[in-house]
This record gives structure tokens, C-alpha cells and sequence, in this order.
């Protein structure tokens, strides 16, 4: 395999990309030739030269014979050329993702005292140079809150045993830049990379089964095993020591604004995997990760903290801590430390035990074990005062302060679970419970207005409405069960395992109100004699639609004019979180509406917020790929606007963005540290005013009438044309997606093939598979032309709000990345697998008009010859990875058209179906996206 490189530029950082990569491809040669002969090398340089050929020059002739090659190909052959093109971009994968690192480390080496963009210490010198003082830099910090939620949505394609090996290839990969390896080192290394190729090509990339709930609770947990543990307390070292560089008058401890949660183990929309019991299991896996992570650091701790008494004097209460131990903690010689002159090692071997006993039901409650995370935290924080003690402040710094910081951060939970399931659940079991107290007969058929009514007085009345003689459905045992689960957890690992109840297809008020209802019965909210609420559960809604976005702002008004539903977002602090769904809205209403939508929802919810003199923390429900509203971290945060993140963020990190992020503790690191210093900027901003281009009105009213039309567009061909749904069937992987064994969730809501219930992730996954990438930009050039019309002043107006107002850059920038990732050519191959050719010719005629007109328009707007001419290097990346992707594109259409006629025809071939799970694996990794 030949040199893939992201920058075809001369200096030396990218020579050395392109050095790896061009290692790693002479690798794959060899592991070829040695796997399937020198005729295997053969055919695939074969393919990947007419490919590039392709691109560079369109010529009928060549078009046929790379058909013609990939249509001969034999069983064995194609098989093994798809796992080459596949692997090839696994390992460039790892090449750019070590160079992202490299950069960085280049810079930092070069720039001296200069300050690189995008750092923390670059948003700290920000808040410097507005003339913050520290006081204000310390508010700042203690109202940010930015929380990153984990998902298992069924989107990561790559195995956990691919993902190690993928690590030790990257690790190996660095030492190349190593100058002081000699010459026989070099070969050694050489012979490494090979075995671990070797080991990649004969690991199935495929899964044999479904993953469990547990195994994808597994495979989140590795990243925090792997990365985050000692990524997260590095970040706050840093931006602490940026902040006393340039406020050195200030003694700095930043409050843990920046935190890991999960849903993995908790989201039970649609997956009935998800019980009561599994979410316990993962609350009792993540506690022994957090464990196992302190015992490891604290046997580390115990080798360096060799402090002798006989040469130093350590203070009175590490000496007093220890004597407390020594009365209450039974310890054996595993755990012991026998020479008394070494009081540190002495106190780590009790705080070891303490640790083992944790989940130990019969010491629960003794000082045998810390029975809450505050007890090791106060254990540490006397080992750090000691070590000051005696001016052992170094020490102090790089072992215990950091181990304090992870503590803080992970507690014994190590991740906050959030809890999900869907409205019409809740109301289900509402309805059957009180029709067995002769409440109401039949709950679901009274009105709204009723219904709050209702749940008002149910949530003010201290009597329950449950019976433990009354025998329940399934259904409504387990939707109880987890509700007892949640009391229970917040009891043994504290209130923060679980704090938010998150509502699916929130579209009433007594969606809210029917989980505080239930929450009321399990002691979760309680009304105490004062007047006042104990609560230590939140409703979250979450409004997906664009119509439950419209009607966000009137639904939390009906809620919170109840005043036992308001005392209880008083005992959360006066905050309240709101999730707002990207998939589900650009599903229903296209890429263009759902951001607008989005926009104005976040805008007027944090308006009605105000009314009521409440903070708001909005989750936004970001996909992985384009048309979920995928982006980076950063860009993400900044294109919020201002004055609505005073609350704090929450966003999805889905499954398919989780190995890309935080498999690498450099990346992951780069990644965050971006994170933070764009939160930092948007609270300087909301500080500071409104950023240029915010509040214009006559902006404002071009975006909306750009929606309007474009939503008219894009339902037009989604929901009101007859022939829609079988074109995209028939013209995408979108059968064969959901025999990929990659998550434990089913793709559908419901055992239906109405659009309405397919999840938003397959419908993405499929059109990114068959380069249509139809979600990320569909209907954005009709609501483009709708405003231009052809006339130049308009097109100035529109390139004016391109530079001027970050909505509309950063939404214009996304439809870039669309363009430049879709391929009609390609597209075009997979529509010719429509049946009908009447409708196959009218829709993706229709596909390829609205495709031109909306690039025509994006380079009129930007003024840039070519897309991505802003981002040369993604440019780079897009144009040289696609040659490599087209020949995976064409076989897996070969694929599927034979795969599908011969189970039209009634039977099955289970090695075809693996072929054309492995092109999809393939197209992933080439593509950097999924669903």
C-alpha cells in the first residue's frame, strides 16, 4: 500500500507523517504478500491506482476496467482486498492521531513563551488581557460546568481487542521519532510493528454477537481506565498553573467544572435490555474501576513516600490518623507496612484495606471502610499537609494533590449515570397503578390540562399510590423497580451516581411530572413539615421534534407554576437541566430547521429560565456524525450562543467519536484542553457582551425565512413523497446496517418500518455509507437560493453574515464538510440498486440538483474556489482518503446486490453478509464517521 498524508507540504512535521504512514503501508505490503501471496499486493495496488486515476481524470475506459477487476474478483480474493483497504485506514487512522500529538509537541517546543491559540493558557491570557480581576476569573470559574456523557448508541464499529491493538501500534509508532534508537533498535521496533499488523490482520474486525448492555458498559469504562483518569486532574494542573502565572497574587484551586457521565448501563429508550437490574450492575462496575484506579495510585504513592522519621518529623495528625486506624481497621500481612519509621507507607496500607472493604456489606457503616468518599479525601489531604510539614511540597504536588483532584472528580462512581427511558413508558404504568387505587379509571384518555391537575395534587400528597399487595405487569414492575434502584444507588454510592431522570418525546408537562410522581413513591422527593422539598432526583425533558422545540418554553412554564414541582428545582439548587435532541430535530426537519430551531429554543428557554430566577443546564444530544450534529468539542461549545451556557453544558459524546478521542492520552488531552478554553471564551464573551453579529434582527429574519423554505424542501421528499422510503432502502446499506453486531439497542423504536419510527442513527449511518451524506445538507440550497435570488446585493448580504455572525459561519462551515465528504458519483451507484426506475431516475435527480445548487451557493458565499479551501489540511485529508474509500464503495454495492437477490430469491450466505459488514467497518474508518 502506497502514502496517504493529510499535508502534502514540505516541512518536516509533515514529512514525518508522511514517513509513518508510508511505514505502516510498506508494513501492510508485507503482511499481505506474506497472508495472500505477492498476487494479493498485486491486485490491490491495482485497484487503489485506478482509483486514483479516477479521481484525477474521469475517463469512461478506466471506469470499466475498475468495474470490471472489482466485479471479477473471486470469493477468497475480495474478501481479503476489502480487510487491506480497511486495515490501510486503521493504521492511517493511528499515523494522523500520533501526528495530532507530534504537532502539537512541535509547536510547544518552538513557540518559546508564545501561547498557542486554542490553549488553556490562551483563554486564561483572554480573560487577562479584558482586565478581569482574579476575584471575577474566580466567579467565572465557579459557575462553569461543562459535563461529557458517554453513550453506547450503536455507532462504534471497533472491537475492544482491535482497539488495544490499535494502542500498542500507536505507541510503537512514536518511538520512530525517537533519535537516540540505534540502528539495530530501529530493525527491532521494525519487527514489532510487524508482528502487530500481523495480529490487526488476523484479529475479526467483527463482533460474533451482539454486545450486552454490561460488555458496552465495558467498553466505556476503558477510557477511563486508559485516559481519563490521569488526563482530566493533568488539564487542572495546567489551567491552575496558567492561572497563577498570570494572576500570581492568587492562591488557585479550580472547582471540578469539567466531569465525565454516562448512559451507558441507564438508557432504556427502546432497548429493554436496559433493566433495573443492569443499571446496578453498572453502578457496581464503575465503583471498582474507581477503586482499582486508587489502590493502583496508591501502591505507586507508597513506593515513593520512603520518608523516614528518623531523619524527618511528620505532623501530629498523620500520627494521630495512623493510631485511629490501628484501632479500627483490621489489617493483614497483605496489606501491612512493618517498619514504624516510615509512617506514610504505614497510613497508605490502611487506606488500602479501607479500600478493599468498600462494597463489603457486612463492615458497611464501620470504620473498617470508607463509607463515603469525603473519609478519603480527608486521608489525603492529611498525607498532603504532613508532606508540607516538612517541606516536602514537590512530592506533595505530584502524588497526593493529584490523586486528590481524581478523587474529586470520580468519587467512588467514577461517571454520574443519567437515567432515560420514554414518556409513553411512565404514563403506561401510571395509568394501570391508578386505576388499581380508583383514582382514575383510565389516566391516558383525560386531557392535559387533567392530567397536570392530577399529578399536582399527587405529587403534594404524602400518601403513596402504590401497593406492595397489588400485583403489577411486568412493564410497570420494572418501571418502579427503577425507581427503587435510583434510591437505593444514591444510598450506597452517594446522590451523585444518579441525579437526572432524562424524559424521551417530551411533549407535555405531564411527562415532567409523571417521573416526579413516581419519584414522590420512592422517596426521591419528599415534602418535609417545614414547607420545604427534599429532592435529590431531576425530570429532564428532553424535546427532540421541531414541534416539542416550539413548545419547550410553554411546557417548562406549566411545570414550574406548580409549587411543589418548583421547591423541588429550589432543593437542586435553583437549576434545572433541559435536553435538546439534534438527531431527532434534523430527522424531522432537515439540517438547516434544526439548528435554526435549536437556536431560538435555547434562546427562549433560557428567556422563560429568567422569569422564574432559575439556572439552566442544556444537554445537548449531539450525534458523532454530520447530520447529528456532530463537530468537535470546541466548536460545539462556541457555537452556543453566550448567555446560554451560564448554567453549565452537558454534552453526548457518542459511541462512534469515543476511540477517536480518548483512546490516546494526547489526543484526548488536546481534545479537552480545546473543550475548556472555549468555555472559558463564551463565558468571557457573556461577560463581556454579545459577540458581533448576535441580536441582528434583520439576520435573524433571513435565517427564519431560510428555514421555512427549507423545511418545506426537505419534507417534501422525506415525508410526502410516496416512493422516498423505498429509494432509500433499496439505495442504501440501511437493511444490512442493523445485522452489524455493534450495539446492544434494536435501530427501531418499534417493530415498524414507518419513517417516523427508525432511529435517527441508522438513518444517518446509511446515507453516510452510500456517500450521500443526504442528512448534513439536503434542502440548504433551496433555503440559500429562496433569499438569494440571483441578485449580487443579496449574495453581499449573505457572504456579510458568512464573516459576521457565528451561527451562520459555523453553519455554513458544516455544510463545507458535508459537500466535501459526499460523493453523487458514488451515490449514483448505489440508487442504480432501486428497483423502480421511473422513481429511482425522478429522486435522485432530485438529490443531485439540490447537491450542486447547495455547493454552488457555499463557495459563492464563503468566495472560496474550492470547499474546504478554509481548512486546508481537512481538505487535504477529505481528497486523498477518498480514492481509498471509492473501491470499498463500489464492492460493497456489488455486495449488496447479490446479497439481496439471492434472499429475494429465499435463501441466505452468511460470507457474502460478512463481506458487506466488513466494507461497512471499512467506510467508517475511511470516512471518520458513522451514524
Amino acid at each position: 500500500m502506497s502514502e496517504l498524508t493529510v499535508n502534502v507540504s514540505k516541512n518536516h512535521s509533515n514529512n514525518l507523517l508522511r514517513r509513518d504512514v508510508r511505514f505502516l503501508g510498506n508494513i501492510l505490503g508485507e503482511v499481505l504478500v506474506h497472508q495472500g501471496g505477492q498476487e494479493l499486493l498485486d491486485i490491490v495496488e491495482k485497484i487503489r491506482e485506478l482509483s486514483k486515476s479516477l479521481r484525477a481524470v474521469s475517463l469512461p475506459e478506466v471506469f470499466e476496467e475498475f468495474k470490471t477487476l472489482i466485479k471479477n474478483l473471486d470469493s477468497d480474493n475480495r474478501h481479503q482486498v476489502i480487510r487491506a483497504f480497511a486495515v490501510y485506514f486503521q493504521l492511517v487512522n493511528i499515523a494522523e492521531q500520533n501526528h495530532r500529538i507530534r504537532r502539537k509537541r512541535d509547536y510547544e517546543r518552538s513557540a518559546g513563551e508564545n501561547v498557542q491559540s486554542g490553549t488553556m493558557e490562551n483563554a486564561v491570557q483572554e480573560l487577562k488581557n479584558n482586565n478581569f480581576t482574579a476575584e471575577e476569573v474566580e466567579a467565572i470559574f465557579a459557575d462553569l460546568s461543562l459535563e461529557l456523557v458517554m453513550t453506547a448508541h450503536p455507532t462504534e464499529a471497533m472491537r475492544r481487542a482491535i482497539l488495544d491493538i490499535h494502542k500498542r501500534i500507536s505507541e510503537d509508532v512514536k518511538l520512530l521519532d525517537n533519535p537516540t534508537l540505534t540502528f539495530r533498535e530501529r530493525e527491532q521496533l521494525r519487527e514489532k510493528l510487524l508482528n502487530e499488523v500481523i495480529t490487526l490482520w488476523q484479529t475479526d474486525e467483527l463482533r460474533d454477537r451482539k454486545p450486552t448492555v454490561l460488555d458496552e458498559v465495558r467498553n466505556g469504562m476503558y477510557y477511563f481506565h486508559e485516559t481519563l483518569f490521569d488526563v482530566l486532574p493533568e488539564l487542572y494542573q495546567e489551567l491552575e498553573r496558567s492561572l497563577s502565572k498570570h494572576y500570581p497574587e492568587h492562591d488557585w484551586h479550580v472547582p471540578g467544572f469539567l466531569r465525565f457521565g454516562s448512559w451507558i448501563g441507564g438508557d432504556r429508550d427502546g432497548n429493554p435490555s436496559v433493566t433495573a437490574e443492569v443499571t446496578w450492575k453498572t453502578l457496581q462496575m464503575q465503583r471498582k474501576l474507581a477503586i482499582r484506579e486508587y489502590q493502583r495510585i496508591l501502591r505507586e504513592m507508597m513506593q515513593s513516600l520512603s520518608f523516614s522519621t528518623t531523619i524527618i518529623d511528620v505532623s501530629e495528625e498523620l500520627l494521630s490518623s495512623i493510631q485511629k486506624d490501628r484501632l479500627h481497621v483490621t489489617i493483614d500481612k497483605i496489606y501491612s507496612w512493618n517498619n514504624e519509621n516510615e509512617p506514610y507507607r504505614i497510613k497508605i496500607a490502611y487506606m488500602l484495606r479501607k479500600l478493599s472493604n468498600i462494597g463489603d456489606d457486612s463492615k458497611q457503616g464501620t470504620t473498617e471502610r470508607y463509607n463515603d468518599v469525603s473519609e478519603l479525601l480527608e486521608d489525603l489531604k492529611v498525607i498532603d499537609k504532613s508532606l508540607r510539614h516538612h517541606y516536602a511540597d514537590y512530592v506533595a504536588d505530584t502524588y497526593v494533590k493529584k490523586m486528590i483532584r481524581q478523587v474529586e472528580l470520580f468519587g467512588f462512581h467514577t461517571a454520574t449515570l443519567d437515567v432515560r427511558q420514554h414518556s409513553q413508558e411512565h404514563e403506561n404504568s401510571l395509568k394501570e397503578i391508578l386505576a388499581n387505587m380508583e383514582i382514575v379509571e383510565d389516566y391516558s384518555k383525560l386531557q392535559e390540562e387533567e392530567k397536570i391537575e392530577l399529578l399536582g395534587k399527587l405529587l403534594s400528597d404524602p400518601r403513596p399510590i402504590t401497593s406492595p399487595y397489588f400485583k403489577y405487569s411486568e412493564s410497570t414492575e420494572e418501571c418502579l423497580a427503577v425507581y427503587r434502584t435510583i434510591h437505593k444507588a444514591q444510598q450506597e454510592f452517594g446522590t451523585n451516581c444518579i441525579s437526572s431522570y432524562l424524559i424521551s418525546m417530551t411533549q407535555g408537562a405531564s411527562d415532567i411530572l409523571e417521573v416526579m410522581v413516581f419519584a414522590k413513591e420512592m422517596g426521591l422527593f419528599r415534602q418535609l413539615a417545614d414547607g420545604s422539598v427534599h429532592c435529590t432526583l431531576q425530570a429532564v425533558p428532553l424535546f427532540e421534534t421541531i414541534d416539542d422545540l416550539h413548545e419547550a418554553p410553554r411546557i417548562m412554564r406549566q411545570v414550574l407554576d406548580l409549587p411543589a414541582y418548583r421547591k423541588a428545582v429550589a432543593a437542586m439548587n435553583d437549576l434545572h437541566e433541559i435536553m435538546l435532541g439534534y438527531s431527532d430535530s434534523n430527522k424531522d426537519g432537515g439540517v438547516v430547521t434544526a439548528n435554526w430551531e435549536l437556536r431560538l429554543a435555547l434562546n427562549n428557554i433560557t428567556a422563560m429560565g429568567q422569569e422564574y430566577s432559575i439556572k439552566l443546564k442544556f444537554f445537548h444530544g449531539r450525534g458523532g456524525a454530520l447530520g447529528r450534529g456532530g463537530m468537535s468539542l470546541d466548536r460545539s461549545i462556541l457555537a452556543q450562543p453566550p448567555h446560554t451556557i451560564g448554567g453549565g453544558i452537558k454534552i453526548t459524546e457518542q459511541g462512534e467519536v469515543l476511540s477517536s478521542r480518548y483512546s490516546l492520552q494526547g489526543i484526548a488531552y488536546r481534545s479537552l484542553e480545546q473543550a475548556i478554553s472555549a468555555l472559558i471564551h463564551s463565558a468571557t464573551i457573556a461577560k463581556t457582551g454579545e459577540p458581533a453579529g448576535e441580536g441582528n434582527e434583520e439576520w435573524e429574519d433571513i435565517i427564519r425565512g431560510i428555514s421555512e423554505v427549507s423545511l418545506d424542501k426537505y419534507q417534501q421528499l422525506i415525508f410526502r413523497d410516496p416512493d422516498f422510503m423505498s429509494f432509500f432502502k433499496q439505495s442504501t446499506p440501511l437493511p444490512e446496517v442493523g445485522e452489524l453486531n455493534i450495539g446492544s439497542r434494536p435501530s427501531k423504536r418499534k417493530n415498524s418500518d414507518r419513517f417516523e419510527d427508525l432511529r435517527a442513527i441508522p438513518w444517518v449511518f446509511a446515507w453516510t455509507q452510500s456517500r450521500y451524506l443526504l442528512p448534513a445538507w439536503y434542502a440548504a440550497g433551496t433555503g440559500l437560493q429562496h433569499f438569494y435570488q440571483n441578485q449580487p446585493e443579496n449574495m453581499a448580504v449573505l457572504q456579510i453574515m458568512y464573516k459576521e455572525f457565528p451561527f451562520f459561519t459555523t453553519l455554513i462551515d458544516t455544510l463545507q464538510m458535508a459537500i466535501a465528504k459526499a460523493d453523487l458519483t458514488i451515490a449514483r451507484e448505489y440508487a442504480g440498486m432501486c428497483q423502480d426506475d421511473q422513481s429511482r431516475a425522478r429522486i435522485f435527480g432530485l438529490i443531485e440538483s439540490e447537491f450542486n445548487l447547495t455547493r454552488d451557493l457555499v463557495l459563492q458565499i464563503t468566495g472560496q474556489q474550492d470547499i474546504l479551501d478554509n481548512v486546508p489540511v481537512i481538505q487535504e485529508s477529505v481528497r486523498l482518503r477518498n480514492p481509498y474509500v471509492d473501491p470499498l464503495s463500489y464492492l460493497q454495492v456489488q455486495l449488496l446486490s447479490e446479497l439481496r437477490q439471492i434472499r429475494e430469491e429465499g435463501a441466505d450466505d452468511p460470507e457474502l453478509l460478512r463481506e458487506v459488514l466488513l466494507t461497512i467497518n471499512g467506510i467508517a474508518a475511511g470516512l471518520r464517521n458513522t451514524g
